[in-house]
């Protein structure tokens, strides 16, 4: 089973990211060491030139990074015709004990490659490279976290066997079920569908007011961040019922399927988008005062929050065409 293309293709992006960012650690920490901007000294001129080198390789790894997570998620669901049991990725990501590991880690190197890739693109408008040092303290974080994956990945892919029989993602994503997953299934929906579109109308307007006013960007990124969370869980609770039309069919992997029109791929690329982009928004406020930084990161904020609101823009009208469209109906 190791030998599937995508298999193949996963596991070797994620060796050579893996590789890529123990090689960018290992300079980053000795950059952060002896950085010092105010020095002419033939050292420091090293330094200069290699963070170049260090940031454009970065800038590549972590892109592959953040795709990679889609990759492991479709290439989880193409595999489920080969493991007794699964009916999407569900089923398949539950045939050992790294595969929910393995996609939980993904997701959170993948939201640390986004705010790395933010805070990196910012210091780059500062002549004085004024987050040099979090950058890349930044960087001593998300790397364990990658060589983790990594092993886990492996560990995954090589531990799948045929003749094991796995759950399939109704016994997984049921209210009966256990875990984080039954949690979810089982949250009334009707208030999950308030909550919702609540939280995308107060990100939106909160939104709006820091790009016409700029101010009040924390709060449009916090915003942000908690309806990533209550969308995810709102996703799980009462979207997927209107996209199967099924009152009990919670399953939030089965929507990347082609029967479903691949509907989930543009509901999390969107989800992601938003959340990643708002949170950069975020943890820029702090250097907004920095002399170097002052006229590109407000700039820079309100870019963020453009990109973050349409991203929330495109998942609410999806959701909202899906529950339009759709002849089932909750009561």
């Amino acid at each position: 089973m190791i030998q599937h293309p995508a298999i193949i293709a996963l596991l070797s992006t994620s060796l050579l990211t893996a590789f890529l960012l123990g090689y960018a650690a290992w300079h980053g920490a000795i950059i952060r060491r002896r950085w010092d901007i105010t020095s002419g000294s033939e050292l420091q001129l090293t330094l200069e030139r290699r963070t170049y080198l260090i940031s454009a390789i970065l800038a590549a790894a972590l892109v592959f990074q953040i795709l990679s997570l889609f990759l492991f998620i479709f290439t989880a669901d193409a595999l489920h015709t080969r493991l007794a049991g699964a009916m999407c990725a569900a089923g398949s990501l539950n045939a050992n004990q790294y595969g929910y590991p393995v996609l939980l880690l993904k997701i959170i190197t993948c939201l640390m490659a986004g705010t790395w890739l933010i805070i990196n693109h910012a210091d780059t408008r500062g002549y004085d490279y004024p987050l040099i040092r979090q950058k890349y303290a930044l960087l001593n974080l998300l790397t364990p976290l990658v060589l983790l994956e990594t092993l886990f990945t492996v560990l995954y892919f090589g531990g799948l066997k045929a003749d094991v029989i796995t759950s399939c993602c109704g016994s997984l994503f049921s209210q009966a079920g256990g875990g984080l997953a039954g949690e979810m299934a089982s949250l009334p929906a009707g208030p999950m569908r308030l909550a919702v579109f609540s939280a995308l109308a107060v990100t939106t307007v909160a939104g709006l007011f820091s790009i016409r006013t700029g101010r009040g960007a924390g709060f449009f990124a916090v915003s942000a961040a908690v309806t990533f969370f209550i969308s995810v869980a709102g996703l799980i609770s009462f979207v997927c019922l209107y996209i199967y039309e099924l009152p009990t069919h919670h399953c939030p992997f089965c929507i990347l399927q082609k029967e479903y029109h691949y509907v989930g791929y543009l509901l999390y690329a969107s989800l992601l988008g938003g959340g990643i982009c708002g949170a950069g928004a975020g943890v820029l406020i702090p250097y907004a005062g920095v002399a170097s930084l002052k006229n590109s990161v407000p700039g820079l904020q309100r870019t963020l929050t453009v990109a973050s609101l349409a991203g929330y823009l495109i998942f609410g009208v999806v959701v909202a065409v899906v529950m339009a469209a759709a002849d089932f109906r909750l009561e």
